[in-house]
């Protein structure tokens, strides 16, 4: 009988948590056929699971709880947290990826403290030098588009981002289904000359790539659908998509006032509410299932703090996919095809018996 794909699932990480995690594990094990374990307060989750249905509702052994009796909260310093709260939700789920118990690691967590987690417990791929977040944003072509880094490295090398270029790339292409991704480098203007000395650097090694690299992009075209993969470094990524998020939710809230602020208006709202439906779903993250840390061991997805059942589900399936297709190894072999010369891949953290390898090094993350 062969064993189902398994996922480790901080249960505690959310702002809701554990209903949503309860919930989204709960559908995902039932729709994708896989064993989701559960990790997190037994104490907690063991009621939470029954008020949800139990597993009952999913194959049987499909969903398991595994206790972690500390939970890392939102507001807390990251690599503090990482380091003290060993019997973490978020720190145990790691482990049991790294210890072949799991395939790939979901959290909606503290961002900071699950990429210090996975980079401590899992360690980097060997060709990778830094791991980088990526995020799935749409666009106005009906698409979506990758942009990384967005929040694990502030301060980075022209070589950091061209390993971003072909991570993302590889990331696009297979999981999103792109025959040819177009990837653009994140800048104040479209001439080669613009931006500053990171970005003119790495223009000079993205487009000895074999890829679509189409040049610099601004800012207005994250969203509009010209660009497929747009590569900048964690602080400028991570600035851009909390803007982002900003913008998101005022034009949701002004056009929901606007449409309801006068009787003809209520009318028309009433009439053109599946076009509002369609326009939410449209910008809804939980579309997206999460943000996945690319170049790190394992499969890494961090969720939004505020993910629903529905959130969390997809991003279960966006774990199994980038397992099933095999990310890991593809980003392997690119990478060693396309060596920076003077600049050897840094050593991947040596994970001890209890998880506490040393991280690789880099500077801190940018803290989401």
């Amino acid at each position: 009988m062969t064993t189902p794909l398994t996922i480790a699932l901080d249960a505690m990480g959310s702002d809701g948590a554990p209903r949503p995690e309860v919930a989204g594990a709960i559908a995902a094990a039932r729709e994708y056929g896989i064993r989701v374990l559960l990790v997190g307060q037994e104490a907690v989750l063991r009621p939470a699971l029954a008020a949800a249905g139990g597993a009952g509702r999913a194959a049987p052994g499909a969903i398991e709880i595994v206790d972690a009796p500390e939970v890392i909260r939102m507001d807390e310093k990251a690599v503090r947290a990482v380091r003290t709260k060993r019997k973490s939700s978020i720190h145990i789920a790691a482990r049991l990826v790294r210890e072949g118990e799991a395939v790939g690691l979901v959290s909606a967590g503290n961002t900071g403290a699950v990429m210090a987690t996975a980079k401590m417990a899992l360690g980097s791929l060997p060709v990778v030098q830094r791991p980088a977040l990526a995020a799935v944003v749409p666009t106005a072509a009906g698409g979506a588009a990758v942009m990384l880094d967005v929040g694990a490295n502030v301060d980075c090398r022209p070589e950091h981002l061209e390993q971003f270029a072909i991570m993302g790339e590889i990331y696009h292409r297979v999981i999103l289904a792109s025959a040819r991704p177009r990837v653009g480098l994140l800048s104040i203007g479209e001439e080669e000359i613009k931006g500053n000395d990171l970005t003119r650097e790495t223009f000079a090694l993205l487009r000895q790539l074999p890829m679509d690299f189409i040049g610099n992009v601004e800012g207005r075209d994250v969203y509009n659908g010209n660009v497929d993969v747009i590569v900048c470094d964690g602080f400028v990524g991570n600035v851009a998509l909390k803007i982002s998020e900003g913008l998101v939710e005022t034009v949701r809230s002004l056009l929901k006032t606007s449409l309801q602020s006068t009787w003809a208006s209520k009318l028309g709202y009433a009439l053109s509410r599946g076009a509002y439906a369609r326009f939410k779903r449209q910008l809804d993250y939980s579309e997206y299932g999460g943000a996945p840390l690319l170049g790190v061991r394992g499969v890494v997805i961090i969720a939004h703090g505020r993910s629903n059942a529905k959130a969390i589900q997809n991003a279960i399936r966006v774990a199994r996919e980038f397992h099933i297709r095999r990310i890991n190894e593809q980003i392997e072999a690119e990478i060693l095809r396309h060596p920076v010369p003077g600049a050897a891949p840094l050593a991947a953290a040596a994970p001890t018996a209890e998880g506490e390898g040393a991280a690789p090094a880099a500077p801190p993350a940018a803290q989401s």
